[in-house]
């Protein structure tokens, strides 16, 4: 009997005595002929070999073979070797997960030893629940970051999305995001990380909390099906947690990266690029993922989902943004001349928005934030005549008041990872304006 790897121990589903043989190998797939009658889109095929079983997906079928994609950077098998049915992936959650470091398969990555597998059977292609099945969202959560709790409130089971280019600090802000104390359990997809990131982001962004963290790692190096797998996986895990009753924190980071490689999946497919080099099929694929995110059914848990997006060269029309913006119920964008301007988060609350934010503020908090994004509003938009010395002191009470106060709600905004937690956060605004503007007392003249 051939041993089974690692990787095939965490299929669930039996291995099955159908087998065929590969007909064809190239640099991104491999082909079988003789299974085509036996297998559906998803199901999972190994190639046995002496040191290792090959793992692939079945990513197209035809009347004589089917397209393969393997799981490896480099397919060491050749033609005429053996491929046999395995079937869909499936995990096998616990709640001991939480604290471990994982690859997509589920394969422990830390030094903490084989993981506890659970009853439970998960698939990790489910289905989004029923719309009509879930939990209506209404209780707000605090995340205690100031400029997010103000401006673009989150509702537990959102999903919100975060769009900045690359080195404008969306890690830490997500990082910052998790700290909040109303969720039980975080889960955590790092997708096409570089390598270097995984550890400094779990000791350094994550510190403090990594015993409930479940965190699912594909990085930069590993192949496109280890990365588009990685998400499916964490949702899966997320998925376990809130049917048992935690309030789940789901992030992805980042989405754009999960797009990617099911671009190069579907190209592989043999699938047409029609917008931007990606093909149909995405834009069918992210919403499913997307959805499983948000409210379980009632009595049970929730899922408030943060999606990384990565703006290729600063454009938020790009076709993923736009897609990931319009499946999601709200989106923070964060803006590289903030950042250059040294105020982190480099949030852009003018072009942020939360879809539910109503059910996060109480009383007048919906008018004066009204009042606080126009004031802001103002004040950008004469930056350049205040800058030429076209502006004059009492010809605009409006403008006035934005001069006086903008500057003071910028820095009362400011947060560095780990400090500046507000339980209140309107309250903390409202005084740190007041002492802003306080007349100081002059000093006494000797």
């Amino acid at each position: 009997m051939h041993q089974q790897t690692d990787a095939l121990s965490t299929l669930s589903a039996p291995r099955l005595d159908i087998s065929g043989r590969i007909v064809d190998v190239g640099p991104q797939s491999f082909r079988v002929a003789g299974l085509s009658p036996f297998v559906r889109l998803g199901d999972c095929i190994s190639c046995p070999g002496e040191d290792r079983d090959e793992l692939g997906e079945v990513v197209r079928i035809d009347a004589d073979s089917l397209t393969v994609k393997p799981y490896t950077t480099r397919f060491n098998r050749g033609v005429g070797s053996p491929a046999i049915k395995v079937g869909p992936f499936s995990i096998t959650p616990d709640a001991s997960w939480r604290g471990r470091v994982l690859d997509a398969f589920c394969r422990p990555q830390d030094d903490k030893g084989p993981v506890r597998q659970g009853e439970a059977i998960r698939p990790v292609d489910a289905q989004p629940l029923s719309a009509l099945k879930r939990a209506r969202l209404s209780e707000g959560v605090p995340t205690g970051v100031s400029v997010v709790d103000i401006f673009t409130p989150l509702v537990k089971g959102q999903r919100i999305g975060v769009f900045a280019g690359s080195g404008v600090g969306k890690s830490t802000l997500m990082g910052m995001l998790s700290q909040s104390k109303g969720f039980d359990t975080v889960i955590v997809a790092l997708v096409g990380e570089r390598g270097r990131e995984v550890r400094e982001f779990l000791e350094e962004v994550m510190a403090g909390q990594l015993d409930k963290v479940v965190t699912i790692v594909a990085t930069g190096d590993e192949s496109p099906m280890m990365r588009r797998l990685a998400p499916r996986t964490a949702t899966a895990v997320a998925e376990h947690f809130r049917d048992r009753g935690d309030d789940v924190l789901l992030i992805v980071d980042s989405v754009t990266r999960y797009a990617h490689a099911a671009r190069d999946v579907a190209l592989s497919a043999g699938e047409p690029p029609v917008s931007r080099g990606y093909p149909p099929s995405i834009f069918s694929e992210l919403p499913q993922l997307l959805e499983r995110a948000g409210t379980g059914i009632e009595g049970s848990g929730t899922i408030t989902g943060i999606y990384a997006v990565l703006v290729d060269g600063d454009d938020h029309n790009d076709p993923i943004a736009d897609a990931i913006r319009g499946t999601l119920d709200g989106h923070i964008v964060l803006d590289r001349e903030i950042a250059e301007q040294g105020r982190f988060p480099a949030v852009d609350y003018l072009k942020s928005i939360s879809r539910l934010a109503e059910k996060a503020w109480h009383g007048s908090e919906r008018e004066l934030v009204t009042r606080l994004r126009a004031m802001t509003s103002r004040f950008e938009d004469t930056r350049d005549l205040r800058l030429l010395g076209g502006y004059q002191r009492g010809s605009d009470q409006t403008l006035d008041q934005a001069v006086d106060l903008v500057p003071h709600i910028y820095d009362f905004l400011t947060q560095r990872p780990g400090e500046g937690w507000h339980e209140k956060p309107f309250d903390a605004l409202s005084a740190a304006l007041k002492q802003a503007m306080t007349p100081k007392p002059e000093p006494a003249k000797k």
